[in-house]
């Protein structure tokens, strides 16, 4: 196998190796913090970095409901829809400002939490990894796209088989960041200039 296959099985490793918490997953009944953290933990293992990474705190779930990300707990036990709060948020929190997220998951947390609407999160949450599956295949097809254009880039500068590795993977994660840079500017764009989250947008400013 050379440098390139293994270059590309390692992206689709990391790519299709991707867990998540599955609506089925989340018990149907009200969890203390530490049960909280524990599930967290369990189900979102493979995500970790480092072994002893930790996934979700006590410390983040109380910022959060400081923040007014989540609602407060009911004589302190979670409910299945801050269960389902608590993964989007763990998602979304690389990527988007706690401003952001609160701007973002605000109106569907009223909705959900005060039974306003015949659904909960998670129908929200179903639905989200539902539309986020469809496009999953044109996605990893676009990691692989990104593999082959990153293996001829920077032609000539290498001098060594090790300097070859590390330019290709030097444009892979350049097109990667990019990429991220991109939608990420598009993210703050809709959040900051769309109607529907203008009365968002004036409470932000008038706790600043």
């Amino acid at each position: 196998m050379n440098s390139n296959d293994s270059f590309t099985k390692q992206v689709l490793k990391v790519a299709l190796g991707m867990d998540y918490i599955k609506t089925e997953d989340v018990p149907n009944i009200e969890l203390y913090m530490d049960q909280v953290t524990t599930f967290m933990d369990r189900h979102l293992e493979s995500s970790k970095r480092y072994e002893d990474d930790k996934l979700l705190t006590k410390t983040m779930i109380n910022n959060y409901t400081k923040n007014d990300l989540i609602p407060s707990p009911e004589k302190k036990k979670y409910s299945r829809n801050h269960m389902f709060l608590l993964t989007l948020i763990y998602y979304m929190k690389n990527i988007m400002s706690i401003s952001d997220i609160r701007k973002l998951l605000g109106p569907v947390t009223e909705y959900t939490f005060n039974n306003e609407r015949d659904f909960d999160m998670a129908d929200v949450y179903s639905e989200i990894f539902n539309i986020v599956g469809k496009q999953s295949r044109d996605m990893v097809k676009d990691l692989v796209r990104k593999v082959k254009i990153s293996e001829t880039a920077f032609e000539g500068m290498a001098k060594t088989p090790e300097e070859q590795e590390y330019f290709k993977t030097f444009g892979f994660i350049c097109m990667l960041c990019f990429d991220v840079y991109m939608k990420s500017q598009v993210i703050e764009n809709l959040l900051d200039e769309s109607d529907i989250f203008k009365n968002e947008n004036k409470e932000e400013r008038s706790k600043s």
